[in-house]
């Protein structure tokens, strides 16, 4: 069964930093969006291999928005 998850990746000098809201604990780095993107697939496939059956379907069901917004910075 094929489901999306939302992935937000993060840059700054450092490097990158991503990781998926509807996962708890599941982020990794990179030095490149490349890098980045490879490890936070593998972050994702190892967290899968951790859920019970009761937990999958638990996460099919979770939905996660994002949404941009204007503030003021002065």
């Amino acid at each position: 069964m094929e489901h999306t998850l939302q992935v937000i990746i993060e840059h700054d000098k450092e490097g990158y930093y991503a990781f998926v809201p509807e996962l708890p604990g599941c982020h990794t780095q990179g030095d490149s969006l490349d890098e980045v993107m490879k490890n936070i697939k593998e972050a994702v496939d190892l967290y899968m291999g951790t859920l019970r059956p009761a937990e999958l379907k638990r996460l099919t069901k979770k939905r996660v928005y994002t949404t941009s917004m204007p503030v003021s910075l002065g």
